[in-house]
Parts: structure tokens; sequence; C-alpha cells
């Protein structure tokens, strides 16, 4: 398949990413090959140098798996608090000189001598973060979702392009995308194996995932270093469930669908969960596709009495079948065409071994990051959709330039 020319990719004179440019790069992203086992770099002096950005618990698990590959060595760490830092620095032996704290220490860490940083901090920093990065010559590998707000989703899509032009790599840690049931089955759906669409559900159902974050807004729920250790309870930081947790199958719909919604309406509140914070607990949007065809969005942070189906879930009814996925779980197509498909495993070891290869292998295509950038942006709309209680359209959270504002910022900075 030839690759889209990242010369080439613009951002609308209007503010909003093109469509052709979204289409582009969601097919390359789709299609991808993805090779584990292809490892071009283990010695020790051949080793990739990389610093992490959030040291929080996400971050160490992203530590460790970095590690276990054998092509990575940590060389730097940041993090606002210093328990944080120090505890990312003391599991793999990074000098007390390369730990940096407070707001501005992600900038003492690009200071270091490194290949690539790998960025875990709460949503809201991602643009910030990943742009400095680029702009200091780096590689750079960030978790979902990539911003909180539109003016976020571009900066995004801005530090793509420009790593691409300076011949740096740039993934974005979306793990079904990777997978080879998924890829397989979406492939197939995507040359008719379930004939036309009809309609299609997309669902994250779980309990509440913030329970260990709630006992820092308990202490002071004013105090803006509280808030940001309780990022995820936190509007601005996180962008709220619908964009920080529910975008895993938001992607999915929006990979099946293959193109941004005309429109979105929706609703959803707090009404079961009583933690302190800001977010909400439950979503319910209905996405209009082209071509007359609807997607249902739910979403629930709170205990359902052990009732199922619950996880992460996508299904999409055609003419002539019906795709059925599951985050870690089973992946098939029934009907006329059935594929089998079988158990998908998630986790972020592909991405992390695409990323090697990318770098060694100079492979500076960058595939991930727009079609990312849409599904990000797809949250945003069903949330607008929500949070106003009307029709929104594509394009006016194309055109949006609302940022999501921490009103604690201020604060942590002095």
């Amino acid at each position: 398949m030839g690759r889209e020319n990242p010369s080439k990719r613009t951002i609308n004179p209007n503010g909003g990413i093109s469509r052709r440019h979204f289409m582009a790069a969601a097919t390359a992203f789709s299609f991808t090959a993805v090779k584990p086992s292809a490892v071009r770099a283990t010695a020790a002096n051949s080793k990739i140098k990389i610093g992490i950005i959030g040291c929080g618990n996400r971050g160490h698990k992203m530590a460790r798996l970095f590690t276990a590959h054998g092509g990575y060595e940590i060389a730097a760490a940041a993090d606002y608090f210093r328990d944080k830092v120090d505890a990312m620095g003391e599991k793999y032996g990074i000098p007390a000189n390369r730990r940096h704290t407070t707001l501005s220490g992600y900038l003492r860490l690009l200071e270091a001598d490194l290949d690539a940083v790998v960025i875990e901090s709460p949503p809201y920093f991602h643009p910030i973060h990943a742009s400095a990065a680029v702009d200091a010559g780096r590689s750079v590998y960030v978790a979902k979702p990539v911003a909180v707000d539109v003016p976020g989703c571009r900066t995004i899509a801005e530090s793509s392009r420009k790593a691409a032009k300076n011949k740096l790599c740039f993934i974005v840690d979306f793990q079904t995308r990777c997978d080879e049931l998924f890829r397989e089955a979406i492939k197939r759906v995507h040359e008719g194996a379930i004939g036309e669409f009809a309609f299609g559900e997309a669902s994250y159902h779980a309990d509440n995932p913030w329970k260990g974050q709630v006992k820092y807004l308990e202490d002071d729920a004013t105090n803006p270093e509280n808030r940001l250790r309780a990022w995820g309870l936190t509007r601005a930081l996180s962008g709220d469930i619908i964009t920080e947790q529910n975008i895993h199958t938001i992607d999915v719909a929006s990979w099946i669908m293959d193109s941004p919604p005309v429109s979105a309406v929706g609703m959803g509140g707090r009404k079961v969960r009583r933690d302190k914070g800001e977010i909400w607990d439950h979503f319910m949007v209905i996405f209009e596709y082209p071509g007359n065809t609807g997607v249902t969005f739910s979403s629930r942070q709170f205990h359902a009495y052990d009732t199922v189906p619950d996880g992460i879930r996508n299904r999409m009814f055609g003419t002539k079948g019906v795709l059925e996925t599951k985050y870690d779980g089973q992946v098939l197509i029934r009907g006329e065409n059935f594929y089998r498909g079988g158990t998908a495993r998630m986790g972020p070891e592909a991405n992390i071994a695409t990323f090697h290869e990318s770098i060694t292998g100079g492979d500076f295509t960058n595939p991930t990051a727009e079609p990312s950038v849409r599904s990000n942006m797809v949250t945003i709309l069903g949330r607008t959709a929500a949070y106003t209680r009307r029709k929104v359209s594509w394009e006016e959270v194309e055109n949006n330039t609302e940022r999501l504002e921490f009103d604690g910022l201020a604060a942590l900075k002095s």
C-alpha cells in the first residue's frame, strides 16, 4: 500500500482537520502490519534512550514494559511530584540529576541525551509535552487520549506532521489498532463482508476506576496539588470519562465507519457514583454517520450488580452479517461471510516493539496519529452533545477553539 507524503498533510483553513487527511491516515493506520518480533537492535550500546514524562501507575507499567522489550534504556524521568519521580528513579536506576519535578520538569528532561520520550502524564498535558519533545528533536510515544479539547487535537496533529518532516517517530498507543484479529476482521468488513451497514453499537461498561484517587479530594478538594493527583476525577485534566476511558470503544467504531460522523445527540450525568470530583458516571450518545447509519454509544463507571455484557464492546449490523468485537475478548463476523477470529489479547507490547522498529529502521511515516486525533474529536463531539443536550454537527466541533482550562494551573506554577 502506498503511503501518504507527510509534507502534503494539511489542516484546513478554517482550523479543522481536513477530511481527506483523516481518511488517508486512517486507512494507513488500520492496515499497517505490525511485526513485534522483528527487533533490529538489542545490544546495550544500541539501546534507544527514553525519558518518561508522568510517573504514576500508568508510567510505571509502561516503564516495566519498555524495559522488558530489551531495546530501550530509561535515562530520565519527570513528574510534578517528587515522590512519584523518585519511585521511578529508584526502580530503574535513574540518577538523581535526571529526575525532574514541577510542571516545567519535562523541559529539563528534554535537555538530556535522549532519543525519545514516553508521555504518560494526565491527558491535559499531552499536546504540550508532545510538541516540546518534537521541537527538541525527540521521537514521541504518547498515551491515549491525545488531548482533552479540539485545540489540543490540532497541536497533536501538527506535532506528528512536524515529526515526520524532521525524521522523528510519533506513535499513539491504541492497542486494538495493532491487534491482528481486529485488523483482519475490520479489513473484511471494509471489503464488504457484512454488506451495507444498518447500524452499530459501541459500549464501555465498567466499575469506577478512580477509587484510588478519591482520597486526595477527601483530604482537600480545593487544593490544586490534590486535584492533580486526582486528575482522573478532574474534568479539565482528564477530558471526562467519554474522552479519557471510553475513547477505546469510540475509536473502534470510528475505525469501522472509516469516516467522521455527521452529528451527535446525547445525554448523561452523575446519578449513581457519589464520589468527589467533576466527571460524569455515564454517557449515552447517538452518532449519525453518512448513509443514514447510526451508532449508539453508552458508558457507565459504577457498580451494576454483575449485569452482563460489560467491558469494551462493539457491534456493527449489516445486510450480510454482524461484526462483534470485545477489547481483550472475542472478535468474529457472523453471517454469510463467517470469520471465526479468536480471542484478542490487548497490551502495549506490540506498539512498543513497533516504535523501536520505526526508530531503528528509519520509518517516519507516523500513520497512527491522525486517526487517533479523529477518534479523540469524536469523543469531544459526543461530550459536547451530552453536555449541551442538543444536536451538534461534526463541522461545529472541527471549528471549535474552546480550551478546557484547569483552574489550578497558576497555583501549581507558583
